[in-house]
C-alpha cells in the first residue's frame, strides 16, 4: 500500500463517516490512487475534472452524474462540491495539482466527511504541494 493509500485511509475513512476515497491528478486526468473496493472508472474521472474543475457553476445547476447515479449540487465553487443523492454523497476538494474525492452513505454523518476532506485538502494543498514527492516542513505536523 502507498504512503497515498495510507493517507486516504487514515486521514478520511478513519473518520468513519467516509466510505470510500480517491485522488486524482488533475494534468493527467487520472486516478492517481483510491481506497480499496473504490473503483473509479474513466469516465467519472472524466467527468469530474471536465466537468467540475473546470466549470463549477455548471455542475452547481446541472449537478452530477458520478458511479452510475445522479447528484443534486448543494455546493459548487472554485475548491469544493459537495453533492447528494438521497442518504448518499460525493465531497469533491481540488487542490493545485488534485482532485481530492469523498464518499458517505447513509448512517454516516455528512458534515464529518466534509470536514475530514476540506482539511485534507488543504493539508495537501500547503503541506504537501508536490505529491507523491512528500516533504513534510516543520510547520505542517
Amino acid at each position: 500500500m502507498s504512503h497515498l493509500q495510507h493517507l486516504l485511509l487514515d486521514t478520511l475513512l478513519g473518520t468513519k463517516h467516509v466510505d470510500s476515497a480517491a485522488l486524482i491528478k488533475l494534468q493527467e486526468r487520472s486516478l492517481s490512487v483510491a481506497s480499496p473496493g473504490f473503483n473509479v472508472m474513466p469516465s467519472d474521472v472524466k467527468t469530474l475534472v471536465n466537468g467540475y474543475a473546470k466549470n463549477p457553476l455548471q455542475a452547481r445547476r446541472e449537478g452530477l452524474y458520478f458511479k452510475g447515479k445522479d447528484y443534486k449540487c448543494v455546493r459548487a465553487d472554485d475548491y469544493s462540491l459537495y453533492a447528494k443523492n438521497e442518504n448518499t454523497g460525493v465531497v469533491v476538494v481540488k487542490t493545485h495539482l488534485y482532485l481530492l474525492v469523498a464518499t458517505y452513505t447513509e448512517g454516516m454523518c455528512p458534515s464529518i466527511c466534509v470536514e475530514a476532506t476540506e482539511k485534507l485538502g488543504k493539508f495537501v494543498s500547503h503541506c504537501m504541494p508536490w505529491l507523491p514527492m512528500v516533504v513534510v516542513s516543520s510547520d505542517c505536523k
